[in-house]
């Protein structure tokens, strides 16, 4: 499948939208030479799409230069059996810089104070979008 419009093929119900932006950690998956690399991160979700922050010197982005499949998944463990997830899976967009990157900047200073504390300009660590192909959930 194409994702001629470089945004997400998939839409999400109401239940999984509010669930999206009620979170702000999901867990990432990468690939390099078959061997898959998952952390943790912080995200937004911002018209339709999962987007978060790294630094040009991790794992994950020397992976996603050489290839971009990628996986999130945002989940609730709850020991009673209720458990929630969304788990998106598409092409990573990294974003550097201009309107779009201040734009998601300003949204990430807003939302997280490790941010205000540690900020960066254009050009010292990129957005990236997940342009998602793919969606499966549970839970909603």
């Amino acid at each position: 499948m194409k994702n001629k419009s470089n945004r997400n093929t998939v839409s999400v119900t109401q239940k999984e939208r509010i669930f999206l932006l009620e979170n702000e950690t999901c867990r990432l998956a990468t690939s390099h030479n078959d061997i898959p690399h998952i952390v943790p991160v912080a995200y937004i979700y911002d018209k339709g799409n999962v987007i978060f922050v790294t630094d040009y010197g991790t794992r994950k982005y020397k992976n996603l230069e050489v290839n971009k499949n990628i996986s999130v998944v945002v989940d609730v463990y709850d020991p009673s059996g209720e458990n929630k997830a969304i788990v998106f899976q598409g092409k990573a967009v990294i974003i550097e810089k201009g309107a779009e990157f201040k734009r998601l900047y300003r949204i990430f200073n807003r939302k997280f104070e490790w941010v205000r504390n540690n900020p960066w300009k254009e050009g010292e660590a990129p957005f990236v979008r997940i342009n998602a192909l793919n969606k499966v959930s549970w839970g909603f």
